[in-house]
């Protein structure tokens, strides 16, 4: 069982590596859902934290339909982040009806290479998942974060559990979105899935900073999984 913490300070992701979460998806800007964070940030982390680091890669809020030069700058920033060391990315582009845009999510996974390469939450806009999930592993994507296209990985387990069925041993299924103690060993035992996604954050008034008690209780109750 892993743990990823979403991390939008360095207070995030020194109290997640200290408690024994697995990965960090770092990011910037909360309000926004997460964009790409800058440079010096990226190169502190992996300077003061031993765990995985992957990167949001995302140069706006709002949709994921990006132009030509909202690519360049993704492009640009992938490159960066490959040169920089980084384990892997957090990416994904929509087409105007929601589908994945699969030249351009192919184009983030060649550009990343070989680093690896989640898939965020612009999946849980697709029109059809099993399809979506089919051109990810077929674009050679490491991991997929999402809700079972529902608000929260709670709601969206029926889903979850079936993905992560198809998905074996292709990529991983990642669940998340409204991930806390307090749910985290139900939607394990209802998914299946062996990864788990969270912001840990109990208060949004605290600079959206992870609390620390928060993520030992989310592994204090993923330790209690068996499958």
């Amino acid at each position: 069982m892993l743990l990823e913490i979403c991390a939008y300070n360095i207070q995030s992701c020194i109290r997640a590596a200290s408690t024994g979460a697995g990965r960090i998806e770092l990011c910037s800007d909360p309000v926004q859902g997460g964009v790409t964070p800058g440079f010096g940030i990226i190169n502190y982390v992996q300077e003061v934290v031993s765990i995985p680091v992957s990167v949001m890669i995302r140069p706006r809020g709002g949709d994921f339909v990006y132009d030509s030069d909202e690519m360049e700058i993704c492009r640009r920033d992938i490159l960066q982040c490959r040169e920089m060391g980084c384990t892997g990315i957090v990416v994904g582009a929509a087409q105007q009806d929601g589908s994945l845009d699969a030249d351009k999510m192919r184009r983030f996974a060649e550009w990343a290479y070989p680093m690896q390469v989640t898939c965020h939450k612009v999946f849980d806009g697709v029109p059809d998942a099993s399809a979506a999930l089919d051109l990810l592993i077929d674009a050679g994507y490491t991991r997929v974060l999402t809700s079972g296209l529902k608000r929260s990985a709670l709601e969206g387990a029926e889903l979850l559990k079936t993905l992560v069925t198809q998905a074996r041993g292709k990529i991983t299924i990642m669940p998340g979105g409204g991930v806390r103690s307090s749910n985290i060993a139900a939607i394990a035992r209802a998914t299946g899935a062996g990864e788990f996604h969270s912001s840990a954050i109990l208060n949004t008034t605290d600079g959206y900073t992870a609390s620390e008690d928060e993520i030992k209780n989310l592994l204090k109750e993923l330790n209690k999984i068996h499958f």
